[in-house]
């Protein structure tokens, strides 16, 4: 489900769950314990990676659609700490976009310090408007964040997929490179950044994402019931049901 990889002072975190990198329970349970081992064994900094072609295509759906109120409850706690998890890590974290990144695969990336994306005919957005599903405003502050405040409800009303030179033009992803070189200039980017003074970079990096760590420390405050309720919303199973009918028919 993970392929553990040390660069030196660096931990490499590859999704590795085929075919697409589906976020499910499992997944997002042993991305917080990577997270959390990295730094308890010393790792100066982290990147996160996929496989060739797709980064991660978000949430696991047709698992998802199977639970009741209680799974989809304990789903989406999960994904919430695993954000927080990538929020809250004393060492920078750099994405390695290795190809499409919808969702909750966008999601996990915009917590992350840096984000090199693979270019090409890749796609990255926080599509959940088109999915039926609402993106609550503690996910809506890591996009404005990062793009601005009119880019981020351009893209979030419409849940707008836009390809890599969007994505680079627009702020979403930070660097663009060949696929295969993804994960390199991930770790080039970081090892730049692990040359700085530490004391001064870690400081500066904590007073710098004061605003996204404020509302990510405690992930158990976050509004996870209202989210659920619109889950279990009309409109929501049914436009869920049409795209896992689309997914089978695939």
């Amino acid at each position: 489900m993970l392929n553990l990889v040390k660069h030196d002072a660096i931990v490499e975190i590859n999704l590795a769950r085929p075919p697409v990198n589906a976020l499910n329970l499992e997944l997002l349970h042993a991305i917080q314990a990577a997270i959390a081992t990295a730094v308890q064994d010393g790792a100066a900094g982290i990147v996160l990676s996929g496989t060739s072609g797709m980064f991660s295509a978000g949430v696991d759906v047709p698992a998802l659609l199977g639970q009741d109120r209680d799974g989809v409850r304990r789903f989406w706690s999960t994904f919430f700490a695993t954000c927080s998890a990538i929020a809250m890590a004393p060492v920078p974290v750099v994405a390695a976009i290795t190809g499409h990144a919808p969702a909750g695969g966008a999601v996990l990336s915009l917590f992350c310090d840096y984000r090199v994306m693979a270019e090409g005919p890749y796609r990255i957005g926080l599509n959940e408007v088109q999915v039926g599903l609402i993106v609550p405003d503690c996910i809506q502050l890591a996009l404005r964040r990062v793009v601005g405040p009119y880019r981020a409800e351009r893209l979030l009303v419409a849940g707008a997929m836009i390809d890599a030179q969007q994505a680079l033009a627009c702020g979403f992803v930070d660097e663009l490179t060949g696929v295969d070189q993804v994960t390199t200039r991930a770790l080039h980017w970081l090892n730049e950044l692990l040359a700085l003074p530490p004391g001064a970079m870690l400081a500066t990096r904590q007073l710098a994402r004061a605003d996204l760590t404020a509302v990510w420390a405690d992930p158990e405050k976050l509004p996870i019931e209202v989210f659920v309720d619109a889950f279990f919303s009309e409109e929501t199973q049914a436009v869920l049901q049409q795209l896992v009918a689309r997914l089978k028919k695939k």
